[in-house]
């Protein structure tokens, strides 16, 4: 299987019954009509896992604050003729694909989010995702939101087990539909009272992570020196096969993104 960007969600489960009852119950609760995927990987050559982030439109008529990305895992025993199904919802994209990453998925695999969605601002905001979803085990979630309407943004409040001080997180991503970019930062708390009274008034700006500033600060910039260089270089390659490429006239109209989370 190839890993286009092109997915109608057909996991060719038609001829398999599923494992347990967790996968039998998510399955019949599963509706992919809503679901548009933003990164996904299927192994080869027999195919037996799918590893799919999608944005659940649905979400966005349901209960205000809801997670709208969705992570979704399917294993295949091609010999016994069964699956597995799990699926979790995530408040950002990087949440979900470190999720499918403790699943198997790895995590370069998934990284690569499809055209036509809202797009990094910043090299930090890069260097934040993939802390995020290379992180394993180090982020004990304890709550998120997201709000698609004024303020657009999401906000993961997370316990990070190997922060030496201020471990508690907060991952807060602002959208610019207009410039159909967004950005995301990390903040450190003492404890979860301090970090809920930040969500909560905004008085102040995040407050950085001390890693930042301490003796691993210069590692943290040397990393986001590294993501500006590749994403330069591939501004670059992209622009001079811009370039070099004919020049047609479109079929058709351009398609608009979706208005939603990441899109």
């Amino acid at each position: 299987m190839n890993d286009g960007l092109d997915f109608a969600f057909d996991f060719g489960l038609g001829k398999l019954a599923p494992a347990d009852a967790a996968s039998e119950e998510a399955a019949e609760r599963f509706w992919s009509g809503d679901l548009t995927a933003l990164s996904q990987h299927h192994t080869t050559p027999n195919g037996s896992h799918s590893f799919v982030v999608a944005h659940d439109q649905s979400a966005t008529w349901g209960v205000p604050g809801a997670p709208q990305v969705i992570a979704i895992a399917v294993a295949r025993d091609l010999t016994w003729f069964t699956f597995t199904l799990e699926t979790s919802y995530h408040a950002t994209a990087s949440f979900a694909q470190a999720w499918l990453v403790e699943r198997g998925c790895p995590p370069e695999k998934i990284a690569k989010i499809r055209d036509g969605v809202m797009k990094p601002a910043d090299d930090l905001t890069v260097w934040v995702e993939r802390q995020i979803r290379e992180s394993g085990t180090r982020y004990e979630v304890l709550d998120n939101h997201t709000s698609d309407s004024d303020p657009c943004e999401t906000w993961t409040l997370a316990r990070d087990s190997s922060a030496g001080q201020a471990p508690v997180r907060v991952f807060h991503e602002e959208w610019n539909h207009d410039a159909g970019t967004y950005t995301l930062r990390e903040g450190a708390f003492a404890d979860v009272g301090a970090a809920r009274a930040w969500l909560d008034d905004r008085s102040g700006p995040l407050p950085e992570p001390p890693e930042y500033s301490d003796h691993n600060g210069a590692v943290v910039r040397a990393r986001i020196a590294r993501i500006a260089l590749a994403r330069s270089a591939g501004a670059s390659a992209t622009s001079k096969a811009s370039l070099d490429a004919p020049r047609t006239t479109p079929a058709g109209a351009a398609q608009r993104p979706v208005q939603g989370k990441l899109l």
